[in-house]
């Protein structure tokens, strides 16, 4: 039988222990391991994610961590990087086109939750929208399979032009498909299109200068994680050569392009973010079909056509989904 003065030493030292106890049966906080081909200049695209998990009930730092990889367009770094996060033992990793498939060889067991601008199926990420299977989800978006379409707005609002140039990064995955289907459509439309490469700051601007040796009248711009997040140099230097310019993102025009045809970056990276809160919540990636966004939308900013001198087609403002002026 414990004496009364031992039982009251007892009592008096447990609320010390107590919250050791409980400290020790909290969860840990899971950690997002977010592997992008861009940079941190993706800050517009951050905050949508965000959103979308505040969504869902988590919040940066509250009750989730976020890790950070960035390639900065080097996208031979992603596999390391990878490979980085699995060590890690993040809970879930989000990617971008470049990265998926550094990603799907560092692990088959973390989720991954991707966003892409091309066709999953095509590119073998998964077998199917409706059941992804393994430890993969996402979503999708029609940026590059509308590439043609842009082609023909091009036409439509210089119908004179019939040399464009087609800039793409020839590091990214989907750069020969979206060449090919660019060049079928221009040579169906009588138009002549050089390709461009570029992944490096100094060969965008290099870029732009050949461009205007060619005297192409028009700049087609292709979906790529290293474009994505440099909307203002694309923008500066489009208004310096004076150049047409067409975005496959809206954020472009937003920032001062010409016009866009396709959907919102910060759109997709928010439901990304809502399809991560399911996962931490306990859903598998494999049971959550890869959302895809098969609305394009064509976006105008008038102001920039005034600069440049351009006047757009009432055809052409009448099926705007957005004027910008």
């Amino acid at each position: 039988m414990i004496g009364r003065r031992k039982f009251i030493t007892l009592l008096g030292g447990a609320p010390a222990a107590w919250p050791l106890a409980a400290r020790a049966q909290q969860p840990a906080m899971p950690v997002i391991g977010f592997l992008n081909g861009g940079s941190e200049g993706y800050t517009p695209y951050l905050v949508a994610f965000r959103q979308g998990l505040k969504e869902a009930g988590y919040i940066e730092g509250q009750n989730v961590k976020i890790e950070y990889r960035w390639a900065e367009g080097s996208y031979d770094r992603l596999p390391a990087f990878a490979a980085d996060l699995v060590d890690h033992h993040v809970t879930v990793i989000v990617v971008n086109t470049p990265a998926v498939r550094a990603a799907q060889a560092a692990t088959k067991t973390i989720p991954i939750v991707f966003v892409t601008g091309a066709d999953p199926v095509a590119l073998g990420f998964v077998p199917s929208l409706n059941r992804p299977g393994g430890n993969i989800t996402g979503v999708a978006s029609l940026a590059d399979e509308v590439g043609p379409k842009r082609l023909e707005i091009v036409r439509e609002l210089l119908p004179t032009t019939s040399v464009i140039a087609l800039l793409i990064n020839p590091t990214n995955p989907t750069a020969e498909t979206i060449s090919k289907d660019v060049q079928a459509s221009a040579r169906a439309l009588g138009q002549v299109v050089h390709i461009l490469n570029a992944s490096t700051e100094r060969e965008i601007d290099t870029a732009f200068e050949k461009i205007a040796e060619l005297r192409a009248g028009a700049l087609l711009v292709t979906n790529d994680a290293f474009f994505n997040n440099r909307p203002r140099q694309f923008i500066a230097l489009a208004a310096r050569h004076a150049l047409p310019a067409i975005y496959p993102w809206r954020e472009f025009v937003l920032a001062g392009g010409l016009a866009s045809y396709g959907t919102s970056i910060a759109y997709l990276y928010r439901i990304v973010g809502t399809y991560v809160g399911r996962i931490l919540k306990g859903e598998k990636a494999a049971d959550l079909p890869v959302q895809q966004s098969t609305k394009a939308d064509l976006v105008i900013n008038l102001k920039t056509a005034n600069a440049l001198g351009l006047t757009f087609p009432i055809t052409l403002l009448a099926r705007a989904d957005e004027v910008i002026e």
